[in-house]
């Protein structure tokens, strides 16, 4: 019987690549892969259904599906970060910690993004700084922004700003124009490594003077961690309706092709090791130690904390208008996992 063949868009994963590469399989299904950066997989997918399995932004999904958008997830979410880390600041604006933020103007890629989702959830819950006493800034332009798609307008009450075109966040934070921005360690990046979102050139500005709000990272993962149990979640993968309804043996069999890479990458993940790094073994011993065997696992059971979070976040900054009920996000064949 010949195998169901799917076009599968996402960027590159080591969690993923033993999937997409045909390393392993997904039973009957032959994947058709296709790489593409986040930003322009989420506007092919949220504009058009383009693929019929994606990588997709968690927050623009919650976004989609309560407006709509004929796709369904699977509990699959081998993309993580500590997103509020990766924030800097200008020396000058006075902050000396998170709660100086209060106040002041920061900037983000594109306010409905996962990784500003976090931030702001994080920054209110964890260090007292509400989303309603900043001004916020926003660097996508409306050509490109997921929100564009989505019909993403600010909430009520929030101060929101754009960015102008010849400007970025790093080239507005390096000039104090914004006192926070969403960039991670520029100063250690050329100009044509970083595109906009990082641009320097021009900028005219000190870069000493811009430091990470969270210098010691180590120490604020484990602190995180501690408090919320988990690492947050930035993609799952889905599913177009039209594919699901037809095959609806897919999901799990996509499933379970995604645990066998998972599994394939962190079998050869120590003998993989870039021989630069020396202390490779350590960290990811320590990582292990800090975060559990696993930092990435899979399934509404092992996530559900994380999962009610970011869907109490997404509610309380506006973006969804009702709290779904977090099986009816996933499909129906993996809601047990």
């Amino acid at each position: 019987m010949a195998k169901l063949q799917l076009g599968f868009i996402s960027n590159f994963n080591e969690r993923v690549e033993p999937l997409m590469r045909g390393l392993v399989q997904a039973e009957a299904i032959e994947i058709k892969p296709t790489y593409s950066h986040p930003s322009e997989t989420f506007l092919r997918q949220l504009r058009d259904l383009e693929f019929p399995v994606g990588e997709m932004s968690m927050s623009s999904y919650l976004i989609a599906r309560e407006r709509g958008l004929d796709m369904i997830a699977l509990p699959v979410f081998p993309s993580r970060r500590l997103f509020h880390t990766e924030l800097s600041y200008h020396v000058d604006s006075g902050i000396q910690k998170p709660r100086d933020i209060l106040g002041k103007r920061i900037g983000v890629s594109e306010y409905q993004q996962t990784a500003a989702l976090w931030q702001r959830g994080i920054l209110d819950h964890d260090f007292g700084v509400s989303q309603y006493k900043v001004d916020w800034y926003m660097e996508r332009t409306e050509e490109l922004s997921h929100g564009g798609i989505t019909g993403f307008t600010p909430p009520k009450g929030i101060s929101f700003n754009r960015v102008p075109p010849e400007k970025s966040l790093a080239s507005m934070l390096v000039n104090q124009e914004l006192d926070v921005a969403a960039i991670n360690s520029p100063v250690k990046h050329s100009p044509t490594q970083l595109g906009r979102s990082h641009k320097i050139t021009g900028s005219g500005g000190d870069w000493s003077k811009v430091k990470q709000l969270f210098p010691d990272r180590l120490a604020e993962g484990k602190r995180f961690f501690a408090k919320w149990g988990f690492l947050p979640v930035n993609h799952t993968y889905t599913i177009r309706g039209d594919i699901h309804r037809k095959y609806p043996w897919v999901a799990f069999n996509l499933y379970s092709g995604f645990v066998k890479a998972k599994e394939h990458f962190n079998a050869q993940l120590m003998d993989s090791i870039p021989s630069a790094l020396f202390f490779g073994k350590e960290y990811i011993i320590k990582t292990q130690e800090m975060f559990g065997a696993d930092p990435f696992p899979y399934g509404i059971k092992a996530n559900r904390k994380l999962l009610e979070t970011i869907v109490d976040f997404s509610f309380e900054q506006g973006l969804i208008t009702k709290k779904p009920v977090i099986e009816e996000l996933f499909a129906e064949s993996t809601r047990d996992l």
